[in-house]
């Protein structure tokens, strides 16, 4: 019935008239261009890597993607300057789990190494690097290339307060079908031009860009609390809260932590001295700036 492009575009176009149905359009990269001549903007790096495995020290990069897009003061993205892909081949054979979720072989990577002089050529002039998960991302980068360490870095998944915008959850491939796309998941170029169009979406609670209000969170301060030597049998009451573990492998300290606004720092202290200690305590707390959360040096 339908025999062309322009026949179902037209049919895509009418059901999407309709409150009944949904379209999804799949998603076409932007072509690069330069920025607008007399605006002023900014540059940005969405990176995404693809790994062995979860350990930053010591599983490894097989894949990188990034993509350098300019946008201006206040959050609205105006164009994509550069893409940046390349395969790496690690030191043992990737794991078939990570071929399942990747399409990433052997075979591809064998041969390739990522180059860190085009790596440092791409991001230099970026104020901003941005994955969605850069607790995850940014330790590996840091890693692989210096370049990363001294930068400020953006997480798409927890700037933006997803649910308080009406979305079920954060996970990248959910958000770009709010977006009205989808995409070839689990590659990291096309998961970093799918994160360009989720972060271009305006936000129907705020009716500014996501973009925005991940500029906005980044910017502020959070204060990272170490709930040390709290008592074991209250770990659960921890969890619940929102506290981490960590083993001390890392050599930061073996305890649960957390991170808040600062506005939120008199409550938390409250909390800890009143439900976990029992008495007056000064647990140990980092500042922490876009400079460096989400490293692996804090």
């Amino acid at each position: 019935m339908f025999q062309n492009a322009s026949d179902l575009a037209a049919m895509a176009e009418a059901l999407s008239r309709s409150t009944d149905y949904r379209v999804l359009r799949r998603l076409v990269p932007r072509p690069t261009s330069m920025p607008p001549s007399g605006q002023e903007t900014k540059i940005g790096i969405l990176l995404d890597t693809e790994t062995t495995g979860l350990d930053h020290s010591t599983h490894e990069i097989i894949e990188l993607g990034m993509v350098k897009f300019d946008y201006t003061p206040d959050g609205r993205i105006v164009g994509v300057r550069d893409t940046f892909s390349a395969l790496n081949e690690p030191s043992a054979p990737i794991p078939p789990e990570v071929t399942a979720l990747t399409a990433i072989t052997d075979g591809m990577v064998a041969g390739h190494r990522i180059d860190e002089t085009a790596v440092n050529a791409f991001v230099e002039g970026a104020v901003i690097t941005i994955a969605h998960n850069s607790g995850f991302d940014r330790k590996f980068a840091e890693r692989y290339w210096p370049a990363f360490e001294g930068v400020a870095w953006g997480c798409s998944a927890t700037e933006i307060d997803w649910r308080g915008h009406g979305f079920a959850g954060a996970q990248l491939g959910y958000l770009l079908n709010g977006a009205g796309f989808f995409h070839q998941a689990h590659r990291a170029v096309d998961d970093c031009h799918a994160l360009l169009e989720v972060l271009n979406f305006t936000l129907p609670t705020t009716g500014v860009p996501a973009l925005a209000a991940l500029l906005e969170n980044a910017r502020k301060p959070t204060v990272r609390i170490w709930a040390e030597q709290s008592p074991f049998e209250l770990k659960d009451s921890l969890k619940r809260r929102g506290y981490r573990w960590n083993d001390g492998s890392d050599g930061r300290p073996k305890s649960w932590h957390i991170d808040v606004c600062e506005t939120a720092l008199d409550e938390e202290l409250t909390f800890l001295r009143t439900e976990i200690y029992l008495r007056h305590v000064e647990p140990r707390l980092q500042t922490l700036t876009a400079f460096t959360r989400f490293s692996s040096r804090v």
